[in-house]
């Protein structure tokens, strides 16, 4: 255990931090699984609506950096891809 009271307010910021990111990261995964399961039930207009979604918590979690702008492209691309394939 820390000593110093800057490495304990230090600690308690990075605990703080560390679950928000968590519960972040959690909402995201969670966004893309809806996007995924109404593309396997083809329900077209769930998907979209759920895409929409899934882009937004995408982007905020790369623009956060909780991951990579590359990996957030590449995702959307994949369920946008995913989600044009219901329409055609």
């Amino acid at each position: 255990m820390a000593n110093i009271k800057s490495a304990i307010k230090r600690i308690k910021i990075t605990e703080k931090n560390n679950a928000k990111n968590t519960s972040e990261k959690s909402a995201m995964r969670t966004a893309i699984k809806k996007v995924e399961a109404a593309v396997f039930n083809n329900d077209a207009a769930l998907a979209k609506e759920a895409l929409v979604q899934a882009v937004r918590k995408l982007d905020k979690a790369a623009t956060k950096g909780l991951i990579h702008k590359n990996a957030a492209a590449r995702q959307k691309s994949r369920l946008m891809k995913k989600v044009n394939s219901l329409n055609a």
